[in-house]
């Protein structure tokens, strides 16, 4: 979307040439216009809105960042919502705008669908948490009857897929609708006409609880290469399909808020987003950074006597902060990342451990290695200094790739999101860890090497 279009778009707006606007948006793809409203301010964007026709507004608005879309939204009555988008929308793109209303106007939006049957799914859908299989399934899909012959098939589902925009699987259910496999399109050509469908349809389907969290449900996807995977409740009854578009969107959801985590930010926070929102937002961990950093100079404190006889000990410091931080945050990375897409079980934690401690030991050694040969040659070979950073810097990098693989694993194993032991949780830790690893191996080498 060029700025000169959408300048150009501002132009008509400001004209209020409503002919020329229609005709320049009118054959555009729902997403793109929700690019361009983005770019106007309210006022403007009510404008245009106003220029599409029901079934675009609505394709358009499910395509809108969510704050603009629930800022367009407050002004609107209930009765317009129902009428405008959600007689136009799917019911999982009906659910998604609505579960953000108030429960007053839910009520009021949902008295004004003039599909019963869709309100009533609307209103099943809205039972489910939203982050599980059953809180972002639709129920607008083509389904057959076992028991059906192909002519009768084809006649059912070609009344079916009129009211749907998109077909990805049919599927085939026995009379107390339970799932029993999916109907190939393939053998309708190839099948005789009084075959049934049970007799060609493939058992072999992957489907999913209502209750299955949404990053499970993503991993399937992914396995088994689906562009959509049904939803079955506790006696296995089709309830609803779950398409790879949707799985998309929550997972670029969910991907934003653990980068957001991973940056020590508590809240999601938008570039839009007020002044306070965002200082409010990052104030926490900015904080517990504060604190961490006051707690590193009451330690470093505690050796001043240390560090006046051999203040070139103080040189090192960053290294030793800044290596532990990068090990740490390297090890909880690809921990969190393991947790992610399932290549990483929780339960086996001592053997990842293990593993990572291995690698941390080559790492250590060939770091402390190169410190001690540039200590060498500027402090000579018995220095202090010469033998405590190095044999310093070995120990952080064990700890903190230890601590960093450990604690992702450990806030997995009690349901708390691990991205957020990524970001200055492992930094904080790890810089008073070095600290303290470095004081006393320093003050152990110069008793020793005082009484020696």
């Amino acid at each position: 979307m060029t700025k000169d279009f959408i300048n150009y778009i501002k132009e008509l707006i400001e004209q209020k040439d409503s002919v020329l606007l229609h005709e320049s948006i009118s054959k555009m793809h729902p997403a793109d216009i929700a690019e361009i409203c983005a770019e106007l301010d309210m006022e403007e964007a009510r404008f245009l809105y106003r220029q599409l026709d029901n079934e675009k507004a609505a394709d358009t608005l499910i395509e809108m960042d969510e704050d603009l879309r629930n800022e367009l939204l407050e002004e609107l009555p209930s009765e317009a919502i129902a009428k405008r988008f959600v007689n136009y929308m799917d019911t999982d793109d009906a659910v998604e705008i609505i579960r953000d209303m108030d429960e007053e106007k839910q009520e009021e939006v949902l008295s004004h669908i003039k599909d019963i049957e869709q309100a009533g799914d609307i209103v099943d859908l809205l039972q489910y948490d939203e982050d599980t299989a059953g809180g972002l399934m639709s129920t607008e899909m083509v389904v057959v009857n076992e028991n059906w012959s192909m002519p009768e098939c084809l006649k059912e589902m070609r009344q079916q897929a009129e009211e749907l925009d998109e077909i990805y699987y049919v599927y085939v259910v026995d009379d107390d609708e339970r799932l029993c496999g999916l109907f190939p399109l393939k053998k309708m050509i190839t099948s005789p006409s009084v075959s049934k469908v049970k007799h060609v349809m493939s058992t072999k389907v992957v489907s999913v609880d209502v209750d299955t969290p949404i990053d499970e449900v993503t991993l399937l996807i992914e396995k088994y290469n689906l562009v959509a995977i049904p939803v079955v409740d506790k006696i296995n009854r089709l309830v609803g399909q779950i398409t790879v578009d949707d799985v998309m969107d929550e997972v670029r959801e969910q991907t934003e808020h653990d980068q957001q985590l991973t940056a020590g930010l508590t809240q999601d926070v938008e570039t839009s987003d007020s002044v306070l929102f965002q200082s409010k937002a990052r104030l926490p961990w900015l904080i517990i950074g504060m604190l961490g950093g006051i707690g590193s100079s009451l330690l470093l404190n505690c050796f001043t006597n240390t560090l006046g006889s051999h203040p070139e000990m103080a040189l090192f410091i960053p290294l030793l902060a800044g290596m532990g931080g990068n090990v740490g945050t390297q090890s909880s990375a690809i921990a969190v990342q393991g947790l992610a897409n399932n290549s990483l079980d929780s339960s086996h934690i001592f053997r990842h451990i293990a593993k990572e401690m291995v690698v941390a030991i080559i790492n250590a050694t060939i770091l402390s290695l190169m410190v001690y040969m540039y200590n060498f040659f500027m402090y000579g070979a018995l220095d202090i200094v010469t033998l405590a950073v190095p044999l310093s810097l070995f120990v952080v990098v064990l700890f903190a790739s230890g601590f960093g693989t450990m604690i992702p694993m450990v806030l997995e194993r009690i349901d708390i999101n691990p991205a957020v032991a990524t970001g200055p949780f492992i930094q904080i830790i790890n810089d008073l860890s070095g600290m303290t690893f470095y004081m006393i191996i320093s003050m152990a080498l110069s008793y020793i090497m005082t009484t020696a």
